[in-house]
């Protein structure tokens, strides 16, 4: 996808430069006519796909080195982040969705950076998990911060909701929770987000404002997910039924055993994640009525996750899943 370049050009830090959401959208302000700067981890992969930014290198939980290696003393006109936490467990979570964010904001505001656009979550609307909660608070120390802000709070993304397509190649059956039916998204591509984040620069009615968005098209249950796959790829529609008692018993267990092993302590928390994802629509939440809105998660692009499952199966997209990817 190509959009029309800014009428203002700025100069743009970028942290989370070398994930997946973070490549499209260097490579989106590239486009417009940016001048982009990437402050990455030594060793990150992926650089090549930054092409037309310029890399620095240094700890983004270090506020010498965010400084001395990555503002350098110079000025910049806008900060923009999709750096997330790996796992979402709570040291990782607090650490950088939380910790890491207040450092490069200390930073940004001394090298006179007047605006944020901060790549957030849907799923923070009803915060019950530790790297909800970090992204909670890090989204209110900006606002208080006193510097124009953009914060997005994305549904979810295709590669997260594309990690069964090698089971049904296999013959096997999909997995899901309950009759598939319960939970809803609008997926968004990377490409369209990354448009979407980028704009937000140049719209003055994007300033100041939380933005839940999603992509084009209605919401999708993972009973929907499962009969494209299974259309797609010809074969007979196979289904396991996954209960989320399940789920339950497996946090308790991994909790208890958790009090005397660190590792299965976090292995608890990321099964709580998983039954998060089990049990609640990545849609904007009605406060009033406790209920997910489908119609009032507004969309953006055109790439459905449907017209990316096609582009898989015939082999001309590849699948990078994340660490929250669901199976």
């Amino acid at each position: 996808m190509t959009q029309g370049r800014s009428l203002q050009p700025r100069r743009v830090f970028v942290i989370g430069a070398t994930g997946t959401i973070g490549r499209a959208t260097v490579r989106a302000l590239v486009q417009a006519g940016h001048e982009v700067v990437c402050f990455v981890r030594p060793g990150s992969a992926a650089l090549a796909e930054l092409a037309g930014a310029t890399i620095r290198f240094g700890q983004v939980t270090d506020a010498g080195s965010v400084a001395r290696d990555g503002f350098r003393a110079e000025p910049f006109d806008a900060l923009v982040s999709c750096l997330t936490s790996r796992t979402g467990a709570p040291g990782d979570a607090w650490a950088i969705d939380h910790a890491a964010h207040i450092v490069v904001l200390d930073a940004a505001r001394a090298a006179g950076v007047k605006h944020m656009v901060l790549l957030s979550a849907i799923c923070v609307q009803k915060p019950t998990l530790a790297f909800q909660q970090a992204k909670l608070a890090f989204e209110k120390v900006l606002i208080e911060s006193g510097m124009d802000y953009s914060i997005v709070r994305a549904t979810a993304f295709f590669k997260s909701l594309s990690g069964q397509i090698d089971r049904i190649r296999q013959g096997k059956s999909f997995l899901m929770f309950g009759d598939g039916t319960a939970t809803a998204c609008k997926p968004i591509s990377d490409d369209d987000l990354a448009w979407f984040l980028t704009r937000c620069l140049d719209e003055p009615g994007r300033r100041n404002r939380i933005l839940p968005i999603g992509g084009p098209g209605e919401a999708v249950t993972p009973r929907a997910q499962a009969d494209r796959l299974f259309a797609l790829l010809g074969g007979k529609p196979r289904f396991t039924r996954v209960p989320i008692a399940l789920l339950d018993t497996i946090i308790v267990v991994l909790a208890t055993l958790g009090r005397i092993s660190p590792s299965l302590a976090g292995k608890a928390e990321l099964a709580r994640i998983g039954r998060y994802y089990a049990t609640e629509s990545m849609l904007v939440l009605d406060p009033v009525t406790g209920r997910y809105d489908a119609m009032a998660t507004p969309s953006t692009g055109s790439e459905t996750l449907f017209d990316f499952y096609a582009q898989v199966i015939a082999g001309e997209r590849s699948v990078q899943r994340g660490e929250h990817a669901v199976f």
